[in-house]
């Protein structure tokens, strides 16, 4: 038997593991209690890595179809193949007939993440996509056109936070989204044993409000009206105290011109909060010495995404709450440190989508156009397409068109361990190894983390023999590509080798402190991880703008301000055709459209079912249990309801990531497990106007009884 150390590379939280083996089997994963930043909590997604990693379903061999049925081949096979189709695709049609689209897994596997933008740059192909657009967008473009980096990220040092204020997010169940805060629940008893609050704003009681000190409803949609109107207050009362940053704020005086229209009054009767409330909120994050304002996926994925991710920005600006302890900091990561003048600050609008103009955000179209760029015919049209770790047929809005699209292609590859709802379309599937079979090193979220850490991950077992991990596979089809066109093409070493060098050139070599400058094998020697450290104040010393100042009144933000103002007075009462607002809800034990193949985490009550409020169900004569059917614009589906007093009236809620009925999908559960895809009934036409992040909440729906 043996013990093994690494952290959970499922969700963002990155929790600590204790792994016991016996020769090639996994005797039992527990939290690893030495684990400075989860501190021994595990959610039931960690224990679940031994379901993946023995999963007959799981693909091991590349899979080619032929004549409809698949057939194992070698490696060898599937990258020429894949190659040969790009490049004749290509050469016929033009560089923009090949796609790409990378899942959220790709950002939890560092392999993905050192070599997936070199396989990326050698498609050549304006056509990329990622699951960014489906989720935190809006974010990411606000702090670069704020701070003038995507990653120079504030999040909320709960730890030491006495107000915390959070709209449209979930921690309970995410485990933190664009923050990694591992063990959430005992942070939050934390916060209140202190005699802290914590108020949540959501259109559902949700998790995290059920253990918050209060919660308040919001009807879908409003949340940037009920922002702006905090803002309005905070200038209203007198209350802006900009503190150590009030030389380096830019256009303050543009915020409060913006401002003025959010009467609260009016604000009062679109969002259901009332003008006290809004008042004392208000006065509560300015006058409270540590508090904080913070929101995720409810406020990213709906129409007013950008303008919802800039508010609380503005917000915890002139609060006094940004770059303060207790407030909202940014880390000091070992990789990814950002400074002024570092790589990969983002940019915006330098090229636009060919059917619709949807800008590009660092180097990526918004995932709602992927549909309309295969179907549509013309110049540029998509006839190739490879994904890599992702099932947007699941993920993305109106999944049905997208298996019309997916259908329509000449050729598809997809480098994935499943055979899923959009993998099933591919010609072939190219499987890296699992999460155990190779090391890993957090690259994306310790960037985000409520502490700073650092630790290297080693793999819990060998490679298996024949088998390639996903940056092996990236630089097999990208040399095999090159080689095509006549091209050379120079593979990056492994990821281990990138992430030594990166952590000798990264912030603790230029400021060693009590840790010392760090390197790989450093890092090696502490299993559990290593503290660096609480979060500290630095957002001053690291502004990217080209003036160094932060930019309070982006062109982009106050331009789409009149469009909030006449959209939400014509449109956000619910018609008298008796529609009701659909959002999405997330559960600790899913993992996105995937993991369902465990038992473990799809046993007991049902999670796939409707959630409405008695009073929406009786004045449609719907008893608890019915079948009943949801109708957008475009679709609809046919799922069981449950009563929930925890849904505001007029709002019902169906989760995310599930609807596995498509045939061809290798899932090992029952039928009656399978559910019905939130995102056969939202609509790719619907998204934030700004970035083109995808609107998942807030979508118009009709309920009724099952004929």
């Amino acid at each position: 038997m043996a013990t093994h150390f690494r952290s959970c590379n499922l969700c963002e939280a990155i929790c600590g593991l204790e792994i016991t083996t016996e020769d090639e089997k996994i005797v039992s994963i527990k939290g690893d209690k030495q684990d400075p930043l989860s501190r021994g909590f595990i959610c039931p997604k960690g224990t679940a890595m031994q379901d993946v990693q023995n999963d007959p379903n799981r693909l091991r061999k590349p899979i080619k179809k032929v004549n409809g049925e698949w057939q194992e081949i070698s490696f060898e096979e599937a990258f020429e193949l894949v190659a040969e189709k790009v490049v004749t695709t290509q050469k016929n049609f033009g560089e923009n007939s090949v796609g790409l689209y990378l899942g959220n897994p790709t950002v939890h596997n560092y392999g993905s993440l050192t070599h997936g933008p070199g396989f990326s740059r050698v498609l050549k192909t304006l056509n990329r996509f990622s699951a960014t657009s489906l989720d935190q967008l809006p974010m990411q473009l606000t702090c670069f056109l704020m701070y003038g980096h995507q990653f120079l990220i504030p999040v909320p040092d709960i730890d030491n936070c006495d107000y915390f204020l959070m709209i449209g997010a979930n921690p309970m169940a995410s485990n933190g989204s664009l923050w990694t805060v591992p063990d959430i629940p005992s942070r939050i008893k934390e916060l209140k044993a202190r005699h802290g609050e914590m108020i949540v704003i959501d259109p559902r009681k949700t998790e995290t409000a059920h253990v918050a000190t209060e919660h308040i409803f919001i009807k879908p949609g409003t949340d940037a009206l009920f922002l702006m109107a905090l803002i309005h207050s905070v200038f209203e009362q007198g209350l802006v105290n900009t503190g150590h940053l009030s030389k380096q704020l830019a256009n303050l005086d543009k915020v409060e011109q913006a401002a003025q229209t959010f009467k609260l009054e009016y604000v009062e009767t679109i969002t259901g909060i009332s003008a006290d409330k809004i008042n004392t909120i208000a006065k509560k994050l300015a006058t409270t010495k540590r508090a904080v304002c913070y929101g995720r996926m409810g406020i990213s994925t709906q129409a007013y995404g950008s303008l919802c991710n800039w508010a609380i920005q503005v917000l915890n600006i002139i609060c006094g709450n940004l770059d303060v302890v207790g407030g909202a900091m940014v880390t000091h990561p070992a990789v990814g440190h950002v400074k002024p003048g570092e790589s990969g600050a983002g940019n915006f609008k330098r090229q636009f989508s060919r059917v619709s103009k949807l800008p590009t955000f660092s180097g990526e179209l918004p995932a709602v156009v992927m549909a309309e760029e295969m179907l549509t015919e013309g110049e540029g049209q998509i006839r190739c397409f490879i994904t890599s770790a992702g099932n947007p047929v699941l993920s993305a809005p109106n999944g049905r068109l997208l298996d019309k699209a997916f259908q329509n292609l000449d050729f598809m590859a997809s480098i994935d361990i499943y055979i899923n709802e959009t993998t099933r379309h591919a010609d072939v599937i190219i499987p890296p190894t699992s999460h155990l079979e190779h090391d890993h090193f957090d690259i994306a979220f310790l960037r985000f983390a409520t502490r700073n850490t650092v630790r290297f991950n080693e793999a819990i077992f060998e490679k298996p023999e024949g088998s390639l991990h996903d940056w092996e596979i990236f630089n097999g089809i990208a040399e095999k590509i090159a080689k095509k066109r006549g091209e050379n093409f120079q593979g990056l070493p492994e990821p281990a080798v990138l992430i030594d060098f990166m952590l000798q050139a990264g912030y603790y070599t230029s400021h060693p402190g009590e840790v010392g400058p760090l390197n790989l094998e450093k890092v090696k020697q502490h299993p559990h991880g290593i503290d660096l450290g609480a979060l500290k104040p630095s957002l001053s010393e690291r502004i990217c703008t080209k003036d160094g100042l932060i930019e309070l009144a982006p062109k982009e933000m106050l331009d789409d301000i009149p469009r909030l103002v006449s959209e939400l007075e014509t449109n956000i009462e619910y018609s008298v055709n008796g529609e009701l607002r659909l959002i999405g809800r997330r559960h600790v034990r899913s993992c996105n459209s995937w993991l369902h193949n465990s038992q473990r985490l799809v046993k007991g009550k049902p999670r796939w079912e409707l959630l409405m409020h008695p009073a929406d169900m009786k004045q449609r004569n719907i008893l608890d249990g019915d079948q009943v059917a949801i109708q957008s614009n475009n679709n609809s589906v046919i799922t069981e309801v449950r009563a929930s007093e925890d849904m505001m009236p007029g709002v019902v809620s169906l989760p995310h990531g599930w609807g596995h009925q498509r045939v061809g999908v290798r899932l090992d559960i029952a039928s009656q497990q399978l559910g019905v895809s939130v995102n056969d009934v939202t609509d790719e036409k619907y998204f934030d106007a700004v970035s083109g992040n995808a609107a998942l909440n807030g979508v118009l729906v009709k309920v009724m009884r099952a004929s």
